[in-house]
């Protein structure tokens, strides 16, 4: 592999493993919101927001970081009082106790307006509408969510920031097309101290974990694995090693705590599943740090070729993005060959391809728990060369087109379906 095609590829994975605190959906409103509140000037008085459906799920019932509140509104009310929008994904760390009291304020007069935008073909897009007096502001954000497509102020669009319209597609994934061939050589091949930044991963991501199981997120996942029940009838072993310290950072992430985890393709949940599940075999097994370096490498690049396909957002849950690049990396580390781990992502979608996405919310801890377990199963599988054939369902012989198969109906197969949750999700009487 020639060293422009090495530097593309880790400026690509730097660019998509980034660190994030709280759900990136709703995170993505409070930046948008930071940054129309920064050209408005002052603290609006109205804030408007129109959101594609896809934004609107996974916002809807999941935590915000250090309030102990959920949903948009106090997302919101917090972007336009103390967001940076130069923290993009980190918009929400400066909230105070000060600041919290105030923005529930905003809530409770009424200032804040959330809509569907029925009309955008793009599943991630966020429109916000300041004003005060007679000044307006006008920002959105599609395609990723921290990709400022427009800024306007009474009605002018501001140069600096003109990009151009939103299409339904993601923006920078596009300009290097992934394979697995492109994958498995960059992972095994690529000067182990170019990659050393892929630790960071480990590093933060084990600590999001590590600080959970200090406290009671969510449905406790972790602590259930760990706990009395746990112990007696899953045991204690590499396994559940890994399913508790993967669904320990997505509780506490998912329950709005203050904690930082890596992200991956715009998700933190995928961050976490595609770190967590392979440091923690690494570290049962003894792994070299080498051997780590190519595991998490092969496992995120993994993330972010499906998601090339896929999309930022859909109807498919993105454990099984997250999880089949975590299965790939534990058949590596099981010393699995090139075959084996296409063999691991064959038996990944041969299993749980169509686990529905039905917003981010605590019980994220419980499908990427699934995802860990089916990532474990379908490596072992691998070691043995047993392999869902192409004889069955989904599968074809070519390893790319089985991955284009799995997108093909997370992307377009599901469109009904994600229709439905969200009717379901928001014609609930709570």
């Amino acid at each position: 592999m020639d060293q422009d095609t090495i530097n593309s590829i880790i400026s690509l994975i730097k660019q998509e493993v980034v660190p994030a605190i709280g759900c990136t959906e709703p995170i993505a409103v409070a930046l948008a919101t930071a940054k129309a509140t920064e050209v408005l000037g002052s603290t609006p008085t109205k804030i408007d927001v129109l959101l594609s459906a896809n934004v609107l799920k996974n916002a809807m019932g999941v935590g915000i970081p250090g309030t102990g509140m959920v949903g948009l509104p106090i997302a919101i009310a917090l972007g336009a009082l103390i967001g940076k929008s130069s923290y993009e994904l980190e918009v929400l760390k400066d909230v105070t106790p000060q600041s919290l009291a105030e923005a529930k304020l905003l809530i409770e007069n009424k200032i804040i307006h959330i809509a569907q935008h029925k009309e955008t073909e793009n599943k991630l897009y966020v429109e916000i509408c300041c004003s005060n007096g007679n000044q307006s502001s006008r920002v959105i954000i599609c395609q990723e969510h921290t990709h400022i497509a427009c800024v306007e102020k009474n009605g002018e669009t501001l140069e600096a920031f003109h990009l151009p319209n939103c299409k339904n597609s993601d923006t920078a994934n596009q300009t290097l097309p992934l394979c697995f061939d492109m994958v498995y050589n960059f992972s095994m091949s690529a000067p182990t101290e170019s990659l050393r930044f892929i630790l960071q991963t480990a590093t933060i991501n084990k600590a999001a974990a590590t600080e959970s199981l200090k406290g009671k997120y969510g449905h406790t996942v972790a602590q259930t694995v760990l706990g009395k029940y746990g112990k007696k009838f899953l045991g204690d072993t590499p396994y559940t090693h890994m399913l508790s310290l993967t669904a320990a950072a997505c509780d506490a992430r998912m329950d709005g705590a203050m904690i930082q985890v890596m992200s991956n393709s715009g998700s933190g949940n995928q961050g976490i599943a595609a770190t967590l599940p392979v440091l923690s075999f690494a570290e049962d097994i003894n792994a070299t740090e080498e051997a780590l370096i190519r595991a998490l490498t092969i496992s995120h690049l993994m993330v972010i070729y499906v998601k090339q396909h896929l999309g930022r957002l859909s109807a498919l849950c993105g454990c099984v993005v997250a999880a089949t690049g975590a299965s790939c990396a534990i058949t590596y580390l099981m010393g699995g060959n090139k075959d084996q781990l296409a063999f691991s992502i064959k038996n990944m979608i041969g299993n749980i391809t169509g686990m529905i996405c039905d917003g981010a919310k605590p019980s994220c801890a419980m499908k990427v728990s699934s995802g860990v377990s089916t990532a474990m199963l379908s490596a072992l599988m691998a070691m043995e060369n047993k392999v869902v054939t192409a004889a069955e369902g989904i599968i074809d012989e070519d390893v790319d087109q089985t991955i284009a198969n799995l997108t093909a109906i997370g992307s377009r197969g599901m469109e009904e379906t994600d229709k439905l949750v969200l009717d379901i999700m928001t014609g609930k009487s709570c």
